[in-house]
């Protein structure tokens, strides 16, 4: 069974918020024959990565990056997970104080390094956390875990 790893951090709760959407699209009944594994950025490694067949990965913008905890996860799990995770699927969504386009920027050339292929936009929510924010997270979840359970990724 396909194993989707959501990795997250959030510090007022809207991150958090997103998140959960992402995992919500990405165990969508009507898609099935995924496995859901969220993990708060500090605490993911890299084992959960090596299981992942594709990863979600949520964010607040923070001065203009993703936040301190995503960063630590990609510190930690960059190079063991370097030559054994190319052309995994990954989608990103940031919770943006700002734009949302620093911590895009932040992110993207760590997924494009490890081989990453990213499935869709990023999903940026910015300003007041809207239901149409979480339903672009769930879309996104959904989007990344339809295509594991087709074998498009």
């Amino acid at each position: 069974m396909p194993l989707v790893l959501i990795v997250w951090h959030s510090a007022t709760g809207g991150a958090q918020a997103l998140a959960e959407a992402l995992g919500e699209g990405a165990s969508d009944d009507s898609i099935g024959g995924i496995e859901v594994v969220s993990r708060r950025a500090l605490e993911a490694g890299v084992e959960d990565v090596l299981a992942a067949d594709g990863l979600l990965l949520c964010t607040p913008e923070n001065f203009g990056y993703m936040s301190g905890a995503l960063k630590d996860f990609f510190d930690r799990t960059y190079y063991p997970c370097l030559e054994h995770t190319r052309g995994r699927p990954y989608g990103l969504a940031v919770r943006a104080g700002g734009d949302g386009t620093g911590a895009i920027a932040a992110v993207t050339p760590l997924a494009i390094g490890l081989g990453w292929k990213e499935v869709a936009p990023p999903v940026i929510a910015a300003g007041d956390l809207t239901e149409a924010h979480r339903a672009a997270a769930r879309e996104l979840g959904a989007t990344l875990a339809a295509g594991l359970a087709t074998g498009l990724y």
